[in-house]
């Protein structure tokens, strides 16, 4: 047997996916938030001059659906839904401003089961309040700075207040040690612990506190509340922690009647004075799709135009600059041209992969929107991406970090993908619904009936649920609901 040794030349043929720019571009823009995809388009913007924003608005009137509104039919049979669906594309070049449209006709009833959007130029819609246009509070350390220059006159104790005030917590806590606080200043440690003491008096009440115990106790003196026996229950407040009133009473010599209005007296002190104080408000969540009721029954879902980036392609800039541009400036145009025309395709496609993903769940959650949590169904990514033809990754991108705002209130794409627990009758239910039963249960029972995660597991499984004991643990734990053994304490203490 011989072997030959030599160059050859082969041919062979395969199939590869390449990453271009352009693809990670778009697989990025389907992924981002609202937030994200407007900041993206603010850089795009800046970046390309053959980019402009559209600023021409809505050209639709109301005898125009609007073109990124779908409107969905009611519940009925199966065949009766399918042969009412019914398509209408934009069509708008990608190139002009961004319309969408995917429109569902229940039915058959035509364009005027739909309505367009408009605007009011009056003031009665205006839903701004006189708080919007109210001064700033101040910050808190403002507010204790005007406290300590009306109470301390010394320059000294003003010093050691400063130095106080800017190693305060959020909470309101002062961990500093006061012989460390005095040997950094240079300052006698009886004074800074006097001046301390005093600023422990500021409002908020409770300011400066070395701990939990000692702020609650400034804000029951502040009240003529110290007692000994509240004292006694301040030194002692992992039994309370613990709801062990039994070690509690005891303690602190006192009945259950009188442990009660002690513990109703703590419930209702600061244990942050600080943190309310300087709490940012929290940032109300612009939805992507906007969600109503149609008068003729089912749904109407639509972009919100707020978190949709509108852009066009100067055409017209672009074609007298290639005219009398140089070689490279022409390429450098090409290449603005090109990424232009890509960023306003990959936004159209976006937005309406955005409404059609959206319009499938809300089809498949029609129970959930009209009958509550109760009755929202297992749903996984391969059930909607079968639905509207594309992949899982596609809709997962897609799910991700976009919002809808729905009669029943606003929700995360992806809440209405849980996972199934299987039936004892072969049916299957939804995980968040089995969840919301159990907190239901749990809120409703009564003080001497506290349901074990056993008995849970058996109330379930009368009514279809197969679920294991584990299962419900873990449920429970998710919620944030105590034990059994820790339930019964807390509702054996009266409110």
């Amino acid at each position: 047997m011989s072997y030959a040794i030599g160059p050859r030349l082969d041919l062979r043929q395969s199939q590869s996916l390449v990453m271009t720019p352009q693809l990670r571009q778009a697989i990025k823009l389907l992924q981002f938030s609202n937030l994200e995809a407007a900041a993206f388009v603010e850089e795009e913007l800046e970046r390309n001059p053959l980019l402009e924003r559209d600023e021409s608005g809505d050209t639709g009137g109301p005898e125009r659906p609007a073109p990124d509104q779908v409107v969905l039919p009611g519940p009925g049979p199966a065949d009766a839904a399918e042969a009412a669906v019914s398509e209408v594309l934009p069509s708008e070049s990608p190139l002009e401003a961004l319309d969408y449209a995917e429109t569902y006709d229940p039915g058959g009833a035509g364009d005027g089961a739909m309505m367009g959007r408009g605007g009011s130029a009056a003031f009665d819609d205006d839903e701004r309040s006189i708080d919007d246009y109210a001064a700033p509070a101040g910050t808190l350390r403002e507010h204790l700075a005007e406290q300590l220059r009306l109470s301390f006159h010394d320059p000294a104790e003003r010093l050691i207040g400063a130095s106080m005030i800017a190693l305060l917590e959020p909470s309101g806590r002062l961990s500093v040690d006061t012989a460390a606080l005095a040997a950094a200043l240079g300052a006698d440690p009886a004074l800074v612990a006097s001046v301390r003491e005093r600023m422990l008096r500021f409002d908020p009440t409770g300011m400066f506190a070395r701990d939990l115990k000692e702020c609650l106790a400034v804000q029951l003196a502040e009240k003529n509340r110290l007692d000994p026996a509240m004292q006694a229950l301040l030194d002692n407040l992992e039994l309370l922690a613990r709801r062990d009133l039994k070690r509690l009473m005891a303690v602190c010599g006192v009945d259950a009647a009188d442990l009660t209005d002690m513990i109703a007296e703590i419930r209702r002190l600061d244990p942050k004075p600080g943190a309310s104080f300087d709490a940012t408000p929290p940032q109300p969540v612009v939805p992507d799709v906007l969600m109503r009721a149609d008068p003729e029954g089912g749904w109407v879902l639509e972009l919100n135009p707020e978190t949709m980036p509108r852009v066009l392609v100067n055409q017209g800039f672009s074609a007298k600059a290639l005219t009398r541009a140089s070689r490279e400036d022409r390429t450098f145009l090409n290449e603005k041209l090109q990424t232009a025309n890509w960023l306003v395709k990959s936004l159209q496609q976006r937005a309406q992969t955005i409404l059609k993903v959206a319009s499938e769940i809300v089809r498949q959650q029609d129970a959930f929107f009209r009958l509550g949590v109760g009755h929202l169904r297992p749903l996984i990514l391969r059930d909607i991406a079968a639905a509207v033809e594309m992949h899982e990754s596609t809709v997962s991108r897609v799910t991700a970090h976009k919002y809808i705002a729905t009669p029943r209130g606003i929700f995360e794409l992806k809440y209405f993908f849980t996972t199934a627990i299987a039936g004892t009758s072969g049916e299957s239910h939804s995980a968040e619904a089995v969840r919301h039963r159990i907190k239901g249960m749990v809120d409703s029972e009564r003080p001497d009936e506290i349901l074990s995660d056993d008995a849970i597991v058996a109330v379930l499984r009368r009514e279809g649920v197969d679920i294991a004991r584990r299962t419900v643990a873990k449920y429970r734990e998710a919620l944030r609901i105590p034990s059994s053994v820790q339930r019964k304490r807390e509702k054996a203490m009266p409110a």
